[in-house]
């Protein structure tokens, strides 16, 4: 059993903390109160692969593991999870086009996708179906040239931003297998959205409802066969897990590190405060529960990487675990920096708004025990 990276993960995971720390780390504030990311960011990002990190290399992917996508999204997110989390939908949406789409479609989404001159959104979220995912209500009604796509997804990330958007809709029967894969491109006549979500954390990526009002969606953008969309769907989730664990992972991770750097320049009683055993103590905690949430992360991946029959569940385990501990974690880096952690300025008060919602979306923690207990009660008989 080899614990460690391999000569070229380490690169990949060094590749891209140092983009972040060059492009994205310096400008996350001030994204964070425009409320945007700029779309220049996208391409230069494209150019290192990371637009199609699990798209094969036959359909010019980076045909990478599901490890080492952990590793970009971990470093990408000691500069800004809001941005590594969005970055992490994109390649969910490519993957999604390299697997089951058609040719034409490869060619009309794909090969842009891959750099991010058409940005993806992911869109199954609906106002009244969040965890019961297979309740959604919005129809994709069939039509002589296509589809006529009416209804409304809720809490998208890039909403009225991305150029395109693969749409969970009901073309059939209640149940998950009335649900299809469709593409709406930006500026199809129907589409609009809804007004800027003002929310606790990400908020340099635009969320808003995606609205359809018979929106018209030729026959050539249904991805995959009718009616397996909700499998589609559920396939990516594993990998988005892991992604979202990551962003936890490697924001926690910039939150200690600054905390470890002000501690030994802070000073209270005549010392430093990393001097004080007590708050000494505080920080080998933390540093273990990233060292544990790392491991178990990594674990995760390579499950899944080979198929190991338990990945989803060690997946959802490693979901809920890691991003527990990343809040954790951000949380008393805040209160080890005292009244300063509190200032927007410091950065510390970003990660703790950014990270509380990893607990929540990719299926939120409470579901992830559900995943874990059904499959222990079915292990047992």
């Amino acid at each position: 059993m080899d614990f460690a990276l391999s000569e070229e993960q380490g690169a990949i995971f060094d590749m891209a903390q140092a983009f972040g720390a060059e492009h994205i780390a310096p400008h996350a504030l001030a994204w964070e109160k425009d409320g945007t990311i700029p779309k220049d960011l996208w391409p230069k990002l494209a150019e290192l692969g990371f637009a199609g990190l699990y798209v094969s290399e036959d359909s010019g992917g980076s045909g990478l593991t599901r490890l080492d996508a952990t590793l970009v999204f971990e470093a990408l997110s000691m500069s800004c999870p809001s941005v590594a989390a969005f970055l992490s939908i994109h390649n969910m949406c490519a993957k999604m086009l390299d697997t089951f789409g058609s040719d034409d479609q490869k060619a009309r989404f794909l090969a842009p996708a891959l750099t991010m001159q058409t940005v993806f959104s992911y869109c199954l979220t609906e106002p009244g179906s969040g965890s019961d995912a297979v309740a959604l209500k919005t129809r994709a009604a069939r039509t002589d040239d296509g589809f006529a796509l009416t209804g409304t997804k809720a809490f998208i990330s890039g909403g009225g931003y991305s150029d395109a958007y693969i749409v969970m809709a009901r073309t059939g029967d209640e149940g998950a297998r009335g649900i299809s894969a469709l593409i709406v491109e930006d500026g199809t006549p129907g589409l609009s959205f809804g007004g800027l979500e003002d929310k606790m954390g990400w908020r340099a990526q635009p969320t808003r409802q995606v609205q359809f009002d018979a929106c018209t969606v030729p026959a050539a953008n249904l991805m995959g066969d009718e009616g397996k969309g909700f499998k589609y769907a559920m396939m990516g989730l594993d990998g988005g897990r892991l992604n979202i664990a990551a962003c936890s992972l490697g924001a926690a991770q910039s939150a200690l590190d600054a905390t470890l750097a002000y501690m030994g320049e802070r000073k209270a009683f005549g010392r430093p405060i990393d001097q004080f055993q007590a708050l000494q103590f505080r920080l080998a905690d933390m540093e273990i529960e990233l060292q544990a949430a790392r491991t178990f992360l990594r674990q995760a991946a390579w499950k899944l990487d080979t198929g190991a029959p338990d990945a989803t569940k060690f997946c959802a385990m490693a979901k809920k675990f890691v991003t527990e501990a990343g809040s954790r974690v951000a949380d008393q880096c805040l209160q080890l920096h005292g009244g300063y952690g509190y200032l927007a300025d410091y950065g510390i008060e970003k990660i703790v708004r950014d990270l509380r919602v990893h607990q929540i979306l990719e299926g939120t923690n409470e579901i992830m025990r559900l995943i874990v207990a059904r499959q222990m009660l079915e292990a047992r008989g």
